[in-house]
């Protein structure tokens, strides 16, 4: 497994490096290394690296939401209001019905059958996009109307809400019974994962304001935590639901809150831990994609994942609708909900491992949409925002 790190890193560090020498986005670079070390090609990656897969790529996105947390100012998301709220779910949901018109036409779909497709496909990547939010935030741009911001917090609630109506789905195409109470559990998934990291947080400050700890101390102790409330969140399942990785940004967004200062001592560490934590995260996502099943799907598959992006430009345009956005900072905002990466690495193959007649398809796409949308949604939003948003003072 040594070897197979050591390849994992040099080869997504150097890969990154030489995309960024092109002004192209560095995780295009580690995709393709992730690609030509897996299974679908050179075969170089350990079978035990890629069976703890899922759990670093979990890793990962605990390093990048909790430092969305930590920047995540409250007062600036409540001047926000209601395009947040909006963003959230909207754009998912058009998105999923677009794939009901078109994937039961283009692909022999039955109506469920697309309705899991959609489910696989609309969750948008936090692992693309918060990074580039925050770096925003750094530089000023979009401050004035808080984008950033919003973009973030819309982000990270839309694959919460995703991943609980995938999971209803295919339970009932599994099974054959579906269960009305699982809608149930969206919004008390949300409240329930706002709360607890609510409560968490503030017992992280009077932790940490009691008691002398170093900062790298601090920093073990808040991925000790998530850890442990993802490990909760498993535990949990079937007796009451909540979202870890919503706990776990919410946790930040408290520690922000209530004593900024400390938010921005433990933002410097997470932000160094997120530099080495994206090359195992998206080279190990590269590492997930079939070549062949890709090649095989061909033109229907790509037709169909840019019908349900306009789709999806469409919902966020209605949830952006009669706020002071102009024209190009909506443009923006369209454009930052286009990538596609982490979840549907993750669920991607699951309708597959159910026995699902339409797995193996569903797979093949949610591998071009990673291949298709992480890419061109990172280069539209690293090379347009200067052009589509104002920077502030």
């Amino acid at each position: 497994m040594l070897f197979s790190f050591g390849l994992l890193f040099i080869g997504g560090l150097l890969a990154g490096k030489f995309f960024n020498m092109l002004k192209l986005p560095s995780l295009i670079g580690m995709l393709l290394v992730g690609i030509l070390l897996g299974p679908s090609m050179l075969q170089l990656l350990d079978d035990s690296l890629l069976a703890i897969s899922s759990d670093l790529r979990e890793l990962a996105l605990v390093i990048i939401l909790t430092r969305a947390g930590l920047n995540l100012d409250v007062s600036a998301l409540k001047k926000v209001g209601r395009p947040a709220f909006l963003l959230c779910f909207v754009p998912a949901c058009f998105e999923i019905v677009g794939t009901l018109l078109v994937a039961p036409i283009l692909l022999d779909f039955t109506m469920m059958e697309a309705l899991l497709l959609g489910t696989v496909l609309a969750a948008v990547s936090p692992a693309v996009v918060v990074p580039r939010m925050l770096k925003l935030m750094d530089n000023g741009y979009g401050s004035n109307k808080n984008i950033p911001q919003m973009v973030m917090a819309g982000g990270a609630v839309d694959d919460v809400f995703v991943i609980i109506l995938f999971t209803a789905t295919l339970s009932l195409l599994s099974t054959g019974s579906f269960d009305t109470s699982i809608f149930l559990t969206i919004p008390l998934s949300i409240v329930l994962g706002i709360g607890v990291g609510v409560v968490v947080g503030h017992l992280v400050i009077y932790f940490f304001h009691h008691f002398q700890v170093h900062d790298i101390s601090k920093v073990l102790i808040l991925l000790s935590i998530s850890f442990l409330l993802l490990t909760l969140e498993d535990y949990c399942t079937g007796i009451i639901t909540f979202s870890a990785l919503l706990s776990i940004m919410t946790m930040g967004v408290t520690i922000n809150f209530k004593d900024n200062v400390l938010a921005k001592q433990l933002s410097v560490p997470f932000g160094s831990l997120w530099f080495v934590a994206e090359i195992w995260l998206f080279v190990l996502v590269g590492a997930c994609v079939d070549i062949q099943l890709a090649l095989n799907a061909g033109l229907i598959a790509f037709v169909l994942l840019v019908i349900i992006q306009l789709f999806r430009m469409l919902g966020v345009s209605v949830a952006v609708l009669k706020t002071n956005l102009n024209k190009k900072e909506r443009l923006f905002v369209a454009f930052s909900y286009m990538p596609k990466a982490t979840v549907q690495a993750a669920i991607g193959a699951l309708p597959l491992a159910a026995g699902l007649d339409c797995g193996a398809m569903i797979l093949t796409i949610a591998v071009l949409a990673i291949l298709f949308t992480a890419p061109i949604g990172a280069i539209l939003i690293d090379r347009l925002y200067p052009v589509l948003l104002v920077k502030g003072e």
